[in-house]
């Protein structure tokens, strides 16, 4: 065909994955990835609406292709994702943009082939975005981008509610892949493809199976599952929730060498007022007992994290709260963000809502606390040994060698640390 497409990925690695899966789709169909936008006869955007400026960015780069288009009458220009997800949000796309062909939302993403060769064939427009979620649907061609890192999805959807969160409303309810499905591919990627890291995903891991109503699987049981597979590869996982975060799930990161000792536990403030205000069904007391539990069990064990500032309602003595809880917890690294209304949750209506000023200084507070632990953390690696993989330890820290350039090709080594900055360690191969 000689035809050539571009997908434009925003928001979350579970929307990285989904743009995988389209590509998969693309190149089944004899498409080749183009370099640029102005290559490609396809053009995909998979969206993002977890704060407001992404969805203002997404409908900027849409309208900018409105001359492309009209250079180029062929060019098929295609939305799906959590944006297009929302509410009314088609119909918008329908008004303002209307040379895109194809629309669609999270639960028929599926469907994209179909809708594609639809809109190919009869040069028809295509809007179709599904109220509710479906059965999870099986044995999608994946094209995978993500290098060494092979994303792998255990579960879908949320049941949490958060008062400032959209993805429940877009993503629906928690629904878990089946076990035997998961091994097979985590399997398959592992000893036919040679994968060394593998990333489990889902809005939730730790809540994994609880929508099957057994108690034969769970989150614990499909890691020691996944670490029975032979080969020498480390599981990762995204993202956590801290009030499903079990003593057996930590149980077994501590007793298997093949799960990362990096836990992602987004913790989002440090006011036991705000997390209550948030709906996040755990106190920083809590949280802060669960991070003592897990330095206690797993050696070596580092965390990151996520802070949301600026959420309705939060007071100096809130923020100072959350200042002490990132001190106490020592996140080798964080995600920080300023509250952002999202039309349709809770926290959009509610009171005493934070002037952005005051969410600028916090969030800069914020970032310059993790910037100086961050920097005393990799301090404490002097003389230390850890494994590097890529370039880059369990933890994401980018390692620099000082004999020789990279090490071989996806292959895990032990690097003895002898100099830091505030970025990177650098040591040596030992």
């Amino acid at each position: 065909m000689n035809k050539k497409y571009f997908i434009n990925t925003y928001g979350c690695q579970m929307n990285v994955h989904e743009s995988e899966k389209l590509a998969g789709v693309l190149k089944n169909l004899g498409y080749e990835e183009a370099l640029a936008e102005s290559e490609a006869d396809v053009i995909i955007f998979n969206t993002c609406c977890i704060r407001e400026g992404a969805e203002q960015r997404i409908f900027g780069n849409i309208g900018a292709l409105k001359k492309q288009k009209q250079q180029n009458p062929n060019l098929i220009v295609a939305v799906c994702g959590c944006m297009s997800q929302q509410k009314g949000i088609a119909d918008t796309i329908k008004a303002k943009f209307p040379f895109v062909n194809v629309v669609l939302g999270t639960h028929n993403i599926h469907k994209f082939e179909e809708y594609l060769l639809n809109n190919i064939n009869s040069h028809k427009k295509v809007y179709d975005v599904w109220d509710k979620e479906q059965q999870i649907v099986e044995n999608s061609p994946i094209y995978r981008t993500s290098k060494n890192n092979a994303w792998v999805n255990i579960n879908y959807g949320c049941n949490n509610f958060c008062t400032y969160c959209i993805v429940p409303y877009v993503r629906g309810r928690e629904r878990s892949r089946k076990p035997e499905d998961i091994i097979a591919e985590v399997t398959e990627l592992v000893n036919s493809k040679n994968y060394k890291t593998i990333t489990l995903l889902g809005q939730n891991v730790n809540s994994y199976g609880s929508d099957f109503g057994a108690d034969n699987i769970n989150f614990a049981k499909l890691l020691q599952e996944l670490c029975r597979i032979e080969g020498d590869f480390r599981l990762r996982f995204l993202t956590s929730h801290p009030k499903d975060l079990s003593d057996e799930v930590i149980d077994v990161i501590a007793n298997n060498y093949k799960i990362s000792k990096n836990i992602h536990l987004p913790v989002q403030s440090g006011s036991t007022n705000i997390l209550k205000s948030m709906n996040r069904s755990y106190t920083a007391e809590h949280y802060i007992k669960l991070v003592d539990k897990i330095r206690a069990k797993i050696k070596n064990v580092t965390l990151t994290t996520d802070i949301l500032v600026g959420f309705p309602g939060e007071t100096d003595k809130d923020f100072e709260n959350t200042i002490n809880l990132i001190k106490y917890c020592k996140f080798i690294n964080l995600y920080a963000f300023m509250f952002s209304k999202r039309k349709g949750t809770p926290a959009e209506k509610m009171d005493n809502q934070v002037p952005a000023e005051i969410k600028r200084k916090r969030v800069n507070e914020v970032l310059a606390a993790a910037k100086q632990i961050s920097k005393n953390a990799n301090e404490e690696f002097l003389g230390k040994t850890v494994e590097v993989f890529d370039s880059h330890t369990d933890w994401g820290k980018l390692v620099e060698f000082e004999e020789w350039g990279a090490p071989p090709a996806n292959s895990f080594v032990n690097v003895q640390i002898t100099k830091v900055t505030a970025k990177k360690l650098i040591g040596k191969i030992t």
